[in-house]
């Protein structure tokens, strides 16, 4: 007897037409696929949509006006579910801080402790302070504080009695906005300059190439030190954030010129910009239709990690002074409340601003590797 092959037999060929796909893939839908399956870049994807969000709705989701004074130095209040005897209840609340009746046995100074009398219900889309939602729309809905509008500090204030959140918040919209306007300016520049003199090449390129590496070799930090004694205290707030901007940027697009150059000289090479130039096609449909393509991921996996090293610039000119100035916020100015060992030994919450500038960095540069993996997953 002959022995029956185990295999199933082979599905009809009209059964395979239906199941297999039809058309080619995008390079789009490409790098989308190969993207999900990154657990660490569809992490840093999301929270750098929620920190976006975060910063375009900052006046909504900030629980309090950020320039509203309360108790200076006011500890972080922690939201509980239980009330004065223990028993658990489904609104959430806080308890501020007030003078007991006892004495302290030692200094004989009244014991602070949770005020379980008056406590701060807590909500979803409370009213609280006026604002202009995007600039525009009249609102003072809040996406979650204090139901009927008291002070609330999740994150404590500051020296002046600020909410530490509204204002780390408010200042994400600044930082965010010179790293994203910074890293803009970056990328033009530095790609147009990088494909041009790698295109080019010849006298200009040599030239160019000494200029690059003139900007790569000029010592920033004594820069940016010498820069906060030549503008006036009393320069506009708009002068000097532009000034930053223009700094910052003038001094970061050789790095991604220098990088955009070394994959437009491979690409040069390549058989069909040859045939490109054979058939006599112009310099600027090579540049923009074979070579500019190509770089742009490349061009975007440096963008997202470009982004969070500006972040941390601006975080670190913050703390040294130069920064923006108030009545804008940024984490950067946040920090210079952390100059001195004795009040962060006393307040620590005033370091808050950093968990904000870490999430930021850990965000942009999970989403950058995870799309480097994407776009050259060799």
């Amino acid at each position: 007897m002959l022995a029956r092959d185990p295999s199933p037999p082979p599905p009809p060929a009209e059964a395979t037409a239906i199941a297999t796909p039809r058309g080619n893939e995008s390079y789009m839908a490409l790098v989308w696929r190969r993207l999900r399956r990154s657990w660490t870049g569809m992490a840093g994807l999301i929270l750098v949509v929620l920190l976006v969000l975060m910063a375009l709705f900052a006046d909504f989701f900030a629980p309090m006006d950020p320039k509203v004074t309360d108790v200076a130095f006011a500890p972080p209040q922690v939201m509980s579910f239980h009330d004065r005897d223990g028993n658990f209840v489904l609104q959430p609340r806080v308890y501020a801080l007030a003078d007991s009746a006892d004495l302290d046995p030692v200094t004989f100074q009244p014991v602070v402790g949770p005020d379980y009398e008056h406590p701060r219900l807590l909500g979803f889309f409370v009213k609280g302070a006026d604002y202009r939602l995007l600039g525009l729309i009249p609102a003072n809905r809040h996406f979650f504080a204090s139901a009927d509008g008291q002070p609330v500090h999740f994150l404590g204030t500051d020296k002046f009695g600020r909410d530490v959140l509204s204002r780390a918040i408010q200042g994400s919209r600044v930082s965010l906005m010179i790293a994203m306007t910074v890293v803009f300016i970056i990328t033009v520049i530095g790609t147009t300059v990088g494909m041009v003199s790698g295109y080019f090449g010849g006298r200009f390129d040599v030239w160019m190439q000494r200029f690059v590496e003139l900007v790569l070799a000029f010592p920033q930090l004594p820069l940016y030190l010498a820069l906060t004694t030549l503008i006036p205290v009393t320069a506009p707030t708009n002068v000097f954030l532009a000034f930053v901007i223009i700094v910052m940027s003038a001094l970061g697009w050789a790095q991604m010129s220098r990088e955009v150059r070394g994959k437009t000289l491979a690409l040069a090479r390549i058989d069909y910009v040859r045939a490109a130039m054979a058939v006599g096609a112009t310099d600027m449909r090579i540049i923009m239709q074979h070579i500019f393509p190509n770089v742009m991921s490349h061009v975007i996996v440096a963008v997202t990690i470009a982004i969070p090293t500006v972040v941390l610039l601006e975080a670190f000119l913050g703390f040294l002074g130069f920064a923006v100035k108030p009545p804008l916020i940024s984490w950067g100015l946040m920090l210079q409340d952390t100059a001195t060992y004795s009040v962060i030994g006393t307040y620590p919450w005033i370091l808050s601003p950093v968990g904000f500038v870490l999430i930021t960095v850990f965000a942009f540069n999970a989403l950058g590797d995870g799309l480097r993996d994407a776009v050259d997953p060799y």
